[in-house]
């Protein structure tokens, strides 16, 4: 498999994910974890995708199976996983290009759900490729009480062209950055979150 081709059906499988309208989150114990939600995402109807969607799903599961049992990642691939704060990382570094993948929730105000959001950005040479092409920003919102997860508007309009949106390890907010079209930074925004939704 060419280097490029692993970052690209990386962001493939992110925007397949965009058209599941329910999906079912297992694990065990009284509450999930990232990796639950991560896990739950890449398994989602399996049978139901072809060609590039597949192998980018059993990438990320590859991925979160060799974390779960402590195995090490193939060179250039990092993942970082921070139960507590609800947050996970994962990075495929190849060839120039840099795959980011974020994903992380937060708890809702009615404290009955919670918002699921995971993004993707690529950049080649520490520049952004071809900004929006392969990028993606998607919301789930998960109901505790039937352990199932659904697409979710999140208060805000995602720009797929030149915009990308780093998801929060600490704190609750989205700082958005605006590329040119040389791939140079232009500005940044911060959404701010309000337990329900974000806003600028």
């Amino acid at each position: 498999m060419k280097r490029l081709s692993l970052a690209i059906i990386f962001a493939c499988w992110t925007l397949a994910m965009a058209a599941q309208d329910a999906i079912e989150v297992r694990f065990l114990g009284t509450n999930p974890d990232i990796v639950d939600f991560a896990w739950s995402l890449a398994t989602a109807n399996d049978d139901n995708e072809e060609g590039d969607v597949d192998e980018s799903r059993n990438a990320v599961k590859a991925a979160l199976e060799r974390y779960r049992t402590g195995e090490q990642q193939p060179e250039g691939m990092t993942i970082t996983v921070d139960k507590k704060a609800g947050y996970m990382f994962l990075e495929s570094r190849q060839d120039g290009f840099t795959l980011k993948w974020e994903m992380c929730y937060w708890n809702m105000a009615d404290k009955k759900h919670k918002l699921l959001a995971y993004c993707v950005e690529l950049s080649e040479n520490g520049k952004r490729s071809a900004p929006g092409q392969y990028d993606c920003l998607n919301f789930y919102r998960y109901d505790n009480a039937t352990r199932m997860m659904s697409a979710y508007d999140a208060g805000f309009e995602v720009d797929y062209f030149n915009t990308s949106y780093s998801l929060p390890r600490t704190g609750k907010d989205i700082i958005v950055t605006q590329w040119s079209e040389n791939g140079r930074e232009k500005w940044q925004k911060t959404l701010k979150w309000d337990g329900n939704r974000f806003s600028y």
